[in-house]
């Protein structure tokens, strides 16, 4: 009986088969060899024609999985250059210094990893001694991403070229006395070494990408020219199981990103122990970095391994290589050639006689050390193919040993990530495994020696040979003599001051605003980088497509459906804005690329990032740690802000706590402003402290977060009086007092400070006037731009008092004299306004949106959590009565009257 579900042999392709015999002679060719030669052999001869079929183009699905075995042959890898034994030397040198640092580090508890730059040493070696480019190369030089573990092992090859002493090496992971080395690369500790943090794991492959991508638009805006530098990530293979790692692959195929490559180091270890234990890591990175457009270039054995692949004629070697787990191949790594002929050759009887043709110590080479990342000959050839792909990016998988070269108690471990130290014994086996001049005398008290040849040797004068033929020492991070910007023309900020009149004007409509006119300025709208994760429209910000242009490597190869409107969807080559789509964690990395430009490229670049506040600092806090470390200097802007504002949204939309998180971050001045004039006024300082002439004792290295809101409400004139900006800024100035509000109190009435952010304080405005006009009592508005910096210029008074040196923080300074408790409100919870309690002199209390949010209007939202105006007006007199200087049944009377 016929199956009515079979597939039938026509069913198999929609498209027509105009040659149906023609068709069956293959399938027929192939059932031949499948009987004859086995399916062994069918399926190599498939995977060779589909190959070559991918070679020539043809419009057929990628192979995702190529044959455990080297991407590129020995026979077709090219002669390198330069003078291997010196670079084995210097590699050995390296090997020692970064082992001993640690292990001398280990006796002052500090820690240190060893086994990572172990297994990684050759695939940075080789890279410093041909293919990366200095600062003094062409464009930029390149871009290095080290990881984090192998840090040692850079900062002992910065030794061996002079860049540091003894001292600095006793002092890794010592910072606290001057002179000492970060334990990761930390650029704002080490300035003139790192350039890019790259722990937090995963964080360093998703800037990669970006930074990538950065160049290429920095090029094509016609900023600079920097198609000659290339980004090199160096990755570990655990360190791919973060989202982030993997999160923008497609991105950089997408756009064709042929100056970028990531290595990443397969020792097939991660912390606790195998990457993929019953699986093969390499084969699974593979197809993913395939599936996702990717150059693919495996280096997976080394030279000893060409005898074995010669002698498997019938391919049982390649099968069996496929189908044996990582553990199990980390197993091999620590037994002996008799185990390893009975497990690893024992399954196959071809391989059975293989192995007879083979010595236990050919045996032992294979399986104990050679590797293709433990070779410099299938290093370069691999870098060299990565530099001259064309047309997309490329990821080569380096398969290592974690701790070669360490000696028996190290290799592939599972501990060994967590193992800090040497013995004597095993250091003086590590010596004489790399053939090192050093004599057991060196070991004084026990201490492992430092090495080095001499700064005259014939090692240290090839590695600044080579490096001088590349542009100079790296990794290097250069800090240029920039000329401050030219200041925007003061009328784009002057703007904002005489208010909007009855016109209902937003916060965030007004950033946009400012922007626009800040774009168009001659000197330096060029400079701006705007970016958006697919939210433009809602920040109102479609009026820039046109103007601007959306960056497209392929410009705009369509025509859009809404090309008849007056604000069109248009992308360009040059186009300025970069529009992300829907993630957050990318356009953090573009901001990240963007703000470090100055350092990166000599380029001073002012991005501004706007984004749903909830899915800024929630979301990409680690980032904007990076951020902080990387020195980026920016905007970030934190839209649709506040846990009452988002109307319908929701708890997961509502923020009541990116401030408190911004709050946390050293390099972040985080404000709150409530009116289009301060937002004015903060964008300016911000422009002359990290672009212009900052004050004596300012950081240039930092970036601002400004929260704005969509509640569209008429915005106020700027309030007359000397001392506004300086208030704006600093973060708090009294916006009215109750008589110039005009309200008009009693000579004797109790009066109270409301102090309010953001949009908090139009309901303190409107409280201030049920206060008067309902139960008598002046109050005063004052409008508290950023609680965090009042709270940090207070911790400077308090640290500077510590000292001996008497100074009154700016806070107290502000509300010296002022009349009556002061009482705090915004729209986040309240730790946001308690951080500065401590500092004011008067009774406090405060007020704040605390715990989830929820659907509803703003009025209902702000009942709900206590926030609302009269809510304020309860709170107010109650903090009044307790001090009594109102009724006590004031407050239960004004609870009944407004239903509270």
């Amino acid at each position: 009986m016929t199956d009515p579900y079979a597939i039938q042999p026509s069913e198999l392709d929609q498209l027509p088969d105009r040659d149906p015999e023609e068709t069956a002679e293959w399938q027929a060719s192939l059932d031949a060899v499948t009987k004859a030669a086995g399916p062994h052999r069918a399926a190599y001869l498939m995977r060779r024609t589909l190959e070559r079929a991918e070679g020539n183009g043809l419009a057929l699905p990628k192979l995702l999985e190529t044959d455990y075995v080297n991407t590129i042959p020995t026979a077709a890898e090219p002669s390198a250059p330069g003078d291997e034994a010196l670079e084995r030397r210097i590699t050995a040198w390296n090997r020692w210094n970064a082992a001993a640092m640690v292990t001398r580090g280990a006796k002052h508890g500090v820690g240190g990893h060893i086994a990572t730059f172990a297994s990684a040493a050759w695939l940075y070696e080789t890279g410093f001694n041909h293919f990366f480019k200095g600062k003094e190369a062409d464009g930029s030089g390149d871009q290095l991403y080290i990881q984090g573990h192998a840090s040692p092992g850079i900062y002992a090859r910065a030794f061996l070229d002079g860049r540091l002493t003894e001292a600095h090496l006793d002092n890794f992971r010592q910072e606290a006395g001057g002179n000492g080395l970060p334990s990761y690369p930390h650029p704002r500790r080490l300035p003139w070494l790192w350039e890019f943090p790259t722990v937090s794991m995963g964080l360093g492959p998703l800037s990669a990408i970006y930074q990538a991508r950065f160049n290429r638009y920095l090029t094509a805006r016609g900023i600079k020219d920097v198609s000659e530098s290339h980004v090199w990530a160096f990755l570990g293979d655990g360190e791919m199981d973060e989202p982030e790692s993997t999160a923008a692959l497609a991105l950089a195929s997408r756009e064709g990103l042929d100056n970028l490559t990531f290595v990443i180091n397969c020792n097939l270890q991660r912390l606790d122990g195998p990457v993929r234990a019953n699986f093969k890591i390499v084969q699974e990175l593979e197809a993913q970095f395939r599936g996702a457009g990717w150059n693919v270039i495996k280096s997976l054995w080394g030279n000893a391994w060409d005898e074995l692949f010669q002698l498997d004629t019938t391919g049982a070697l390649v099968r069996r290589l496929r189908e044996v787990p990582d553990a199990q191949v980390q197993t091999y790594q620590t037994r002996g050639a008799a185990y390893i002929r009975e497990d690893f050759f024992g399954k196959d009887p071809a391989l059975v006689e293989l192995a007879k043709l083979l010595s236990d110590d050919k045996i032992l080479e294979c399986f104990h050390l050679s590797r293709g990342g433990h070779e410099a000959s299938k290093v370069y050839a691999a870098y060299k193919a990565a530099v001259e792909h064309k047309g997309g990016p490329t990821v080569i998988l380096a398969q290592t040993v974690k701790g070669h070269t360490l000696g028996e108690g190290f290799a592939s471990k599972n501990a060994n990530h967590q193992m800090k130290k040497l013995s004597t014994d095993e250091f003086k086996q590590m010596r004489d495994l790399l053939e090192l001049p050093i004599k057991d005398s060196d070991f004084i008290d026990g201490v492992v020696p430092y090495g080095h040849p001499g700064a005259d040797s014939p090692e240290v004068r090839y590695l600044q040979e080579r490096r001088a033929a590349l542009g100079g020492p790296a990794p290097a991070r250069r800090t240029h003599a920039l000329a401050p910007l030219p200041s925007a023309s003061e009328k784009a900020f002057a703007a904002f001051d005489k208010g909007s009149g009855s016109q209902n004007v937003a916060t965030t409509m007004a950033f946009v605003r400012l922007v626009k006119d800040l774009v168009r300025d001659k000197e330096t709208g060029k400079r701006w980088v705007p970016i958006v994760p697919d939210e433009a429209r809602t920040f109102g910000m479609e009026s820039l497509f046109p103007s601007l242009g959306i960056y497209s490597p392929k410009g705009q190869t369509y025509e859009p459906v809404d090309r008849d409107q007056l604000m069109y969807y248009k992308e360009a080559k040059n186009g300025q804005i970069l529009n992300e789509g829907i993630t957050e964690a990318g356009s953090m990395a573009d901001f990240i690329a963007a703000s470090t430009s100055y350092a990166t490229h000599g380029e001073a670049m002012i991005p501004f990032y706007i984004f749903y506040s909830m899915f800024g600092w929630q979301r990409t806090a680690d980032q904007m740690w990076q951020l902080g470390d990387q020195l980026g200097r920016g905007f970030l802007v934190g839209a649709t802000a506040g846990r009452t504002t988002l109307t319908g949204e929701g708890l997961q939309h509502a923020d009541g706590h990116s401030p408190v998180i911004a709050a946390t971050n050293p390099a972040a001045l985080s404000y709150d402003p409530a009116f289009a004039y301060e937002v004015a006024a903060i964008v300016r300082d911000g422009i002359r402290r990290m672009y212009g002439e900052a004050a004596p004792g300012e950081d240039s290295n930092v970036f601002y977060y400004l929260t704005v809101y969509n509640e569209p409400i008429p915005q106020p004139a700027k309030p007359a009086g000397l001392g506004i900006d300086e208030g704006i800024v600093k973060g708090l100035y009294r916006f009215n007092t109750a008589e110039s509000a005009g309200l008009s109190p009693t000579a004797n009435a109790a009066r109270i400070q409301l102090l309010g952010s953001g949009t908090a304080i139009h309901w303190a405005l409107k409280a201030q006037q049920l206060l008067a006009e309902e139960w008598g009592v002046a109050a005063d508005v004052w409008s508290a731009t950023s609680w965090t910096e009042l709270r940090r210029d207070a911790l400077d008074a308090d640290a500077a008092l510590l000292r001996g040196e008497e100074r009154v923080p700016y806070v107290r300074q502000a509300l010296h004299g002022a009349e009556g408790p002061v009482l705090a409100v915004s729209d986040y919870m309240r730790q946001v306004p308690d951080q500065i309690a401590q500092w004011v002199e008067q009774d406090y209390s405060s007020l704040g949106a605390d715990g989830f949010g929820l659907s509803d209007t703003r009025d209902a939202a702000r009942r709900y959590f206590g926030v609302d105006a009269e809510s304020i007006v309860v709170a107010a007199l109650a903090q009044l009565a307790r001090r009594g200087e109102v009724k006590a049944t004031a407050v239960k009377e004004a609870r009944e009257r407004y239903g509270l």
